[in-house]
């Protein structure tokens, strides 16, 4: 798991560093003029924060293998898909049955934490 999580990990910050370049030199104009351009900062910065997470959980497999950080590394993956992604297409195509799939990433990010935490409380 430690591998899976980290080559995870690098893949959505360097996918969240291009995504945020391209929404500043690319979209900026067109999603300031929909008033959807906080949507996407906000799907950018989730990601990165995210990407660190699964860096984290990659760590923690190592130190504390076991179900819990599996599930942390993979909640946050999933998370920073359905969270994230659903804003990304919310903010460029305006796609509004999007916003009702955020929420279900943001519960994907909050178990991350969770198991997280309670790995590292329990050592395993």
């Amino acid at each position: 798991m430690t591998r899976i999580f980290g080559m995870m990990g690098g893949a959505a910050g360097f996918l969240g560093v291009g995504l945020g370049a391209f929404g500043v030199h690319a979209l900026r104009d067109a999603l300031e003029a929909a008033g959807r351009m906080e949507t996407y900062e906000t799907a950018v910065q989730y990601q990165l924060i995210h990407a660190l997470a699964l860096l984290a959980a990659a760590w923690a497999a190592e130190r504390w293998p076991g179900k819990l950080t599996r599930t942390a590394g993979w909640a946050f993956a999933t998370g920073i898909v359905l969270f994230s992604g659903s804003l990304y297409l919310l903010a460029i195509f305006n796609l509004r049955f999007m916003g009702a799939v955020a929420p279900l990433g943001g519960a994907a990010l909050l178990i991350g934490w969770a198991c997280l935490g309670l790995a590292a409380r329990r050592g395993a």
